[in-house]
């Protein structure tokens, strides 16, 4: 059984993640970590106190991130200081801040990406697939939509997706049109347009549990780590 911690157990996500990791046996909910000015601490979730104390992650197997960028790197911090495996589901690090993380998994296996769900794991291959097929005639774009709460713009998951053509088209930009609007779990559409014909690729989350599901089982497979970068294509590849 994996002791589980969650950090940003009161988010959208963190409540998410907890709530299916109490109904998986292999799961045992041991820490719903919070920052300390949260309003929920000291009441509980999942059977669990929500805490403040970063130095409960000795107590436990491996940690899920869904806070922000600088709680999430100062548990990072603390899971190495206690050698555990963290899965990190945050956006909006810097490429110094993502250096920062690359450093870590030196340490400890950590498992970071953009998007947690299977679904847009393979969006990103079908994205590649189709950038590096197409012929410079086809000019690209990018729409993303998200609730009002989410926090960066562009989403992680558009800026991979822009990389990921500008790396096999040789662009130096991808258009990327941002939408905030209304409780938007995530959408996202890739568009290439040629003056013959149009290609649309896409993806539609209808709940979070895609990427809670996930974020579970980048943990099952982090845990067995002792140290590495990962991303969820690596959590996939050993599923299939």
């Amino acid at each position: 059984m994996i002791k589980l911690g969650v950090a940003g157990a009161m988010g959208k996500m963190g409540q998410r993640i907890l709530e299916l990791a109490g109904n998986d046996p292999e799961m045992r909910i041991s820490l719903a970590l919070e920052r300390l000015t949260h309003p929920e601490i000291g009441t509980k979730i999942a059977g669990v106190e929500v805490v403040s104390d970063k130095e409960l992650i000795r107590d436990i197997d491996g940690l899920i991130d869904f806070s922000s960028v600088e709680g999430t790197l100062d548990h990072l911090r603390h899971c190495m200081k206690f050698k555990k495996p963290i899965v990190i589901g945050t956006t909006g690090f810097s490429e110094e801040q993502k250096k920062e993380i690359a450093e870590a998994s030196r340490t400890i296996g950590v498992v970071f990406s953009p998007n947690m769900s299977i679904g847009v794991n393979l969006l990103f291959e079908l994205t590649r697939g189709a950038a590096r097929t197409l012929p410079p005639d086809y000019r690209v774009s990018m729409t993303e939509a998200h609730h009002v709460h989410k926090k960066d713009a562009p989403s992680g998951t558009a800026k991979f997706l822009a990389d990921i053509v500008k790396e096999e088209r040789r662009l130096d930009e991808v258009q990327i049109r941002s939408i905030r609007e209304g409780e938007i779990v995530g959408d996202h559409q890739i568009v290439f347009e040629s003056p013959w014909d149009t290609i649309t690729i896409s993806h539609h989350a209808k709940t979070r549990d895609i990427f809670a599901r996930g974020a579970l089982a980048a943990l099952r497979f982090v845990v067995k780590k002792k140290h590495g970068l990962y991303t969820m294509a690596d959590v996939l590849a050993q599923r299939s």
